[in-house]
């Protein structure tokens, strides 16, 4: 039972804590200590009517008496511990008057302006997500011990700046929103499809980013909160279909349409358009559209590739990057056939712009594929899997490279 607990409100009781707290490593250390005192107390009296209340509480004692204890050995440390305890012990957990959540009150702190965008992802996976140093590392590409000096540098930068652990007022939110948005999405994106590691996907990364923006669209109903989640929720749907029961990698022009979440497509579709209708609506909101034109399409071949390109003009225009030129790039080729699409790939190669983006030598080996062009696919694949990391996905490239006749 303590597991199961662990594994649904770890995160939950850390936030609360940190709330109560104020410091990151006393409320991770003063969390971990409360379940292992559960550990042994809920095997002998049973667990508790309110197991989440039950941790906090005995992580709030378990902070005061580590407060006491630092408090012998430091004289500085008796009135700062006097004050906590008091703040610790007259807390309640009443909401604030904005929102009853903890955890959106954390991604708020871990993606304050004062620290770097790096920093505001690390520590959001790290504190908010629960994602060790080295599943972070391994996403970043970073060595764990450099990943580990970013997320220590930035609570830090954090205890120094007294950066406030609440959710900013309603004049503040909408600048802010820049910082947060950005991690929600990639929070997303690790858990649909992971950067690296033996699993394609993370259902509970994916779960917590959705559950964080519509805590967000609740507090703050902007288009682009909007957009973020329509968009979520419409990736999300396809998750059923993506791989087979064996774990390989499944495209969506192959995927049984069948699998996909239709109560989650009618959801992100109907969050779309109220996104749209409002006229200020940005990136998130239109790669959301574009991610309805898929939902709408009952096969691969019946999809609205016009569409579908006319939406990645849009979106280069008020957002414009390489990854976006490929991702129009491959439209074009499904529109207007492989060689037209080959040959913006090539272009944004030749740039060197994506030269170890891994999708983007996948995306040219297969236009090649399609030409008949077998020796040029075989080194894109070839060059493709040298840069991938996650597993499944090199066991696709894999397989694509070995299916190449001459």
């Amino acid at each position: 039972m303590v597991d199961t607990v662990y594994r649904s409100d770890s995160r939950r009781v850390f936030a609360t804590l940190t709330r109560l707290i104020g410091d990151f490593d006393l409320a991770e250390e003063a969390a971990q200590e409360a379940f292992t005192a559960a550990v042994e107390q809920w095997s002998r009296s049973g667990v508790p009517a309110n197991p989440f209340a039950w941790l906090v509480s005995a992580g709030r004692f378990k902070a005061i008496d580590t407060l006491r204890r630092r408090a012998r050995f430091d004289a500085a440390l008796p009135l700062l511990a006097r004050q906590s305890e008091v703040t610790l012990s007259a807390t309640t957990d009443k909401d604030d008057g904005v929102v009853a959540d903890d955890r959106l009150r954390l991604i708020f702190t871990c993606c304050h302006p004062a620290l770097s965008p790096d920093a505001r992802i690390a520590l959001t996976l790290r504190e908010v997500c629960g994602l060790t140093t080295e599943e972070i590392a391994r996403a970043f590409l970073t060595a764990p011990a450099t990943l580990a000096q970013r997320i220590v540098r930035a609570k830090a930068r954090i205890r120094d700046a007294r950066v406030p652990y609440r959710i900013p007022s309603r004049d503040d939110l909408p600048e802010r929103l820049d910082a947060v948005l950005p991690v929600i999405y990639l929070v997303f994106n690790e858990g649909y499809a992971a950067s690296s590691g033996d699993a394609l996907t993370r259902a509970d990364l994916c779960g917590e980013a959705i559950r964080l923006c519509r805590l967000l669209a609740a507090l703050l109903p902007e288009p682009e909160v909007i957009g973020l989640l329509s968009l979520m929720l419409l990736t999300e749907s396809r998750r059923p279909a993506r791989t087979t029961p064996g774990g390989d990698l499944v495209l969506m022009e192959d995927q049984d349409r069948s699998l996909w979440n239709r109560a989650q497509i009618a959801e992100g579709k109907m969050l779309v358009e109220r996104a749209l209708r409002s006229r200020r609506f940005g990136p998130y909101s239109v790669q959301a559209a574009i991610s309805a034109v898929h939902a709408d399409a009952p096969t691969a071949d019946a999809t609205d590739w016009r569409q579908i390109v006319g939406l990645y003009d849009v979106l280069l225009r008020i957002n414009p990057s390489p990854v976006v030129e490929l991702n129009r790039a491959v439209a074009v080729a499904m529109h207007d056939g492989p060689a037209a699409g080959l040959a913006l790939v090539e272009n944004i190669l030749a740039r060197g712009d994506l030269a170890d983006y891994h999708p983007a030598h996948a995306a040219r080996a297969e236009l090649c594929r399609r030409l008949g062009q077998t020796a040029q696919a075989r080194a894109c694949y070839e060059r493709a899997l040298g840069f991938a990391k996650q597993e499944t996905e090199r066991r696709f490239l894999a397989h694509r490279l070995s299916g190449l006749t001459d």
